[in-house]
């Protein structure tokens, strides 16, 4: 079995001091199943590869009872010495632990930093075909290209293996790629080699910190991980289903005082939502989300609509979305009214399916409130994952902040903002996505304009 990971970082050469082992050398270790080596087949700076082999001993296997075989046959018809499995997340945690760590002794910043990275893995089993490799690896944000293995290459007629070649590509964490791996390829090939008790519920729990308790497959991972075992499985989904830290309402209402103390007086969120839904019923939308809704002020206003017949908001804290729903006074709407909207709680950087088939979803200053290197995991989840006809986004003007008394310089609008950005940014940003994946993308500015810094809040639509 066979994973290499590649980077065109510059210098690409940092690939191996993030992996702690020197390009020029082979690096062995025994394992209890056999030897696993680590070596670089390309190492220049322009591009670098790291290959990781697995050279696994099937007498070794059975002696030592790590085949984990089901019936006296397996012991000696296995594919366990050459496909990808479970014991690549063990040859992964032994030789590469302290990089799935984030730790680096000399490149401590590069660690921290998201980087170029490609992986291949091969021969690798998919149970359930390459859907559930998009299905597992999509919402994390990567791309995915397979190429399937025959049953026996002298008979094409018998059809592909569950066996395939997948490449994996994304700018990530070299941490998160192989942490990734390490909980997803036994995912993949639906089994482990050893005996699953409790602890894997806490090494899932720990390891699937800050990806999986949104991740839509949640529910596969945690069940074929745990081996089926439904007690382990819903012991898991539970734990994952409770967040470490809820923001409460009250946080998310301190956090918007000071934005809100600048906006008041140009009337900008009125302005803006007004903005937002002449934008949507241009469209002709029926059926519309609202990404990142917060305590419902847009989704009150498009219920004045008669046009839009279906409306869903979505957001991250439960919380927040019970302060919504009191204060869209769900609970006392009138049925053929309440039926028209429902609130949901999920990630915006993750696939989910129940955000397909929309007309047209708003994004109204959410993205800055992403990190940056979580913005592509977004940008596939809602133009490649849900793929509404119409997106209408906005989010601040950086040049404008130039106007607010104030505002101090260099400082953002809002606490919780990782950027800002400018027109020219903005602009370079959408364009980009909408070039990617196919939407068409148009600009407008909401408030008054100054000559020089624009309005202050800056409005894409994508028309697909």
């Amino acid at each position: 079995m066979l994973l290499t990971i590649s980077t065109d970082h510059r210098p690409a050469t940092d690939l191996g001091f993030l992996l702690m082992k020197h390009p020029d050398r082979v690096h062995e270790r025994e394992l209890a199943f056999g030897t696993a080596t680590v070596f670089f087949p390309e190492a220049s700076d322009r591009r670098c590869t790291a290959a990781l082999v697995l050279d696994i001993d099937p007498v070794r296997l059975v002696r030592g009872g790590s085949a984990r075989a089901d019936g006296p046959f397996d012991q000696y018809a296995t594919d366990r010495p050459y496909a990808v499995s479970s014991f690549l997340s063990v040859a992964i945690s032994r030789l590469l632990g302290t990089a799935m760590g984030g730790r680096s002794r000399e490149r401590q910043d590069l660690a921290d930093t998201p980087l170029p990275l490609t992986a291949t893995l091969t021969p690798l089993p998919c149970r359930g075909g390459p859907e559930v490799l998009e299905r597992l690896f999509a919402p994390l944000g990567y791309e995915l290209s397979t190429r399937r293995h025959a049953l026996d290459p002298r008979h094409p007629d018998w059809g592909d293996s569950v066996y395939l070649t997948a490449t994996l590509s994304g700018r990530v964490r070299l941490a998160d790629l192989l942490t990734h791996l390490f909980v997803l390829v036994p995912v993949l090939d639906n089994q482990k080699h050893y005996y699953v008790g409790t602890d894997e519920v806490e090494k899932l729990l720990a390891k699937g910190q800050g990806w999986l308790e949104n991740h839509p497959a949640r529910q596969l991972i945690a069940r074929r991980y745990l081996k089926h075992r439904a007690g382990l499985t819903r012991a898991a989904l539970a734990q994952l289903a409770e967040p470490a830290e809820p923001q409460t309402p009250e946080l998310h209402e301190a956090q918007a005082a000071e934005e809100e103390a600048l906006e008041v007086p140009m009337r900008l969120n009125d302005r803006r939502l007004e903005a937002v839904t002449d934008a949507l019923l241009a469209t002709g939308a029926t059926r519309v989300l609202d990404l990142g809704c917060g305590e419902g002020k847009l989704l009150r206003r498009l219920l004045r609509e008669k046009q839009f017949a279906r409306l869903v908001g979505v957001d991250t804290a439960p919380r927040v979305l019970e302060r919504a729903a009191q204060r869209l006074k769900l609970d006392r709407m009138r049925p053929r009214q309440r039926e028209r909207i429902d609130l949901l709680q999920g990630s915006l950087v993750y696939r989910d399916e129940r955000l397909d088939g929309f007309d047209a979803a708003a994004v109204i200053e959410v993205i800055e409130h992403l990190d940056l290197e979580r913005l592509p995991a977004f940008e596939h989840a809602l133009f490649d994952g849900a793929r509404p006809a119409a997106v209408v986004l906005t989010t601040p003007n950086r040049e404008f902040n130039a106007t607010f008394a104030r505002l101090t310089a260099g400082r953002l609008r809002h606490p919780d903002h990782r950027f800002e950005w400018t027109r020219a940014e903005f602009a370079a940003w959408a364009t980009r996505v909408a070039n990617r994946y196919r939407y068409a993308v148009r600009f407008d500015g909401i408030g008054d304009a100054h000559s020089d810094h624009g309005a202050p809040t800056q409005m894409a639509v994508f028309s697909r």
